[in-house]
């Protein structure tokens, strides 16, 4: 989950960073001739190389180039240049196979579907490259095109697909039931409390009397956008704390007004981050029941410090609590207070959007549990 204060730690982390580094490179340079040794003023000597060796291994790890920066930042806002789809490799051949098409974007309006693969960009086989490498080759600025080859079963054709803005959908809605919808969240990156409100809206104007959250599969995204939806769910009361690791403590609180109705909230092992908070939230106000499958636990926040050449580091700074004072990284993450395991093939359906609410083990148990509290 991203920290919305960051600007202070930017500029003490940037400090840090730039005196640990200034101090490896300080330390390389003074002992070029023997870099295994460093003696100190008594003249005994300490090997330096493996602190050495664990400060190149934190700044790899944690360290973003311009592209993958570039990427983070356009997922972030939610919206992108490119052809509107998204793909996942096949491990037998390669192929990217088409898991969903954003309605308006370049690959809808060339009539792509979820299914096709696609096997050649630019005439150049896919089948040595990575994801990344798909995804790079296939974006690009508005009002240019790029050639696709795909195979849709056994026929194989090739198109010219335009690029252009895409703006991916973060909430989507149904009715799952005469009086229960059902909202799923993508993540909580811009626009994410916008969306979600407006599915809300629609659901109760068509006669929803109860609510279904699907936070399955969300990586989560900023606090911001889920601190707000909490204040228009919650009543009055603490939804969430962070302290930073110099001790800084800070706190979100919600107002009295609220969405008084029964709940129930999705996940899984790939809720994530904010994901997690908001079912937890929800679940210690009692103001809905968790089905699915136990969370991983994630309770620390990041910040991003950009660098001059378009990079950043991307450090952890502190941890999170749910309303009751709770770190999800120390207790394991959520455990659901129904408890189903989806079959793999389930699974499989569920992560490429083709589930169905009717075929859903885990909506279909919301809905019976709503059903019992609508009597």
């Amino acid at each position: 989950m991203s920290y919305d204060n960051s600007q202070m730690w930017r500029k003490i982390l940037s400090y840090v960073l730039v005196g640990a580094v200034s101090a490896v490179i300080a330390f390389l340079l003074g002992t070029a001739t023997n870099p295994d040794i460093n003696y100190t003023s008594t003249g005994a000597f300490i090997d330096n190389e493996d602190k050495v060796d664990e400060v190149r291994e934190l700044l790899k790890d944690n360290f973003m180039t311009p592209e993958e920066y570039k990427l983070h930042l356009e997922n972030a806002k939610n919206e992108y240049e490119g052809i509107g789809v998204t793909v996942r490799q096949e491990k037998e051949n390669g192929a990217f196979i088409i898991e969903k098409v954003e309605s308006g974007g370049g690959a809808a309006v060339a009539g792509l579907q979820v299914g096709d693969a696609i096997t050649h960009i630019e005439d150049v086989s896919v089948a040595d490259m990575t994801t990344a490498d798909g995804r790079n080759k296939i974006r690009g600025k508005k009002g240019s095109s790029v050639k696709l080859t795909c195979r849709r079963g056994t026929e194989s054709f090739s198109v010219m697909v335009s690029r252009g803005p895409i703006a991916v959908d973060v909430a989507s809605c149904q009715m799952v039931g005469k009086d229960i919808g059902l909202i799923t969240i993508a993540n909580f990156d811009d626009r994410c409390k916008t969306e979600t409100v407006e599915c809300i809206e629609e659901l109760i104007k068509k006669g929803a009397k109860a609510l279904i959250f699907d936070v399955r599969n969300n990586p989560g995204g900023y606090k911001h956008e889920l601190v707000n939806i909490l204040d228009y769910l919650l009543p009055e009361g603490v939804l969430f704390s962070s302290e930073t690791y110099d001790g800084k403590k800070e706190q979100d609180k919600s107002d009295a007004t609220c969405l008084k109705m029964p709940m129930a909230v999705l996940i899984n092992k790939d809720s994530y981050s904010a994901a997690e908070f908001f079912a937890a939230a929800l679940e210690e106000y009692q103001w809905a029941v968790t089905v699915g499958e136990p969370t991983t636990g994630k309770g620390y926040f990041q910040t991003n410090i950009d660098l001059e050449d378009g990079s950043a580091i991307h450090l952890s700074v502190g941890k999170y609590f749910t309303p009751k004072g709770v770190s999800l990284a120390e207790v394991g993450g959520i455990k659901p207070s129904i408890e189903i395991k989806l079959e793999e093939a389930v699974a499989k359906a569920l992560a490429a959007g083709s589930l169905e609410p009717e075929q859903d083990p885990h909506v279909q148990a919301a809905v019976k549990a709503l059903q019992e509290k609508l009597k």
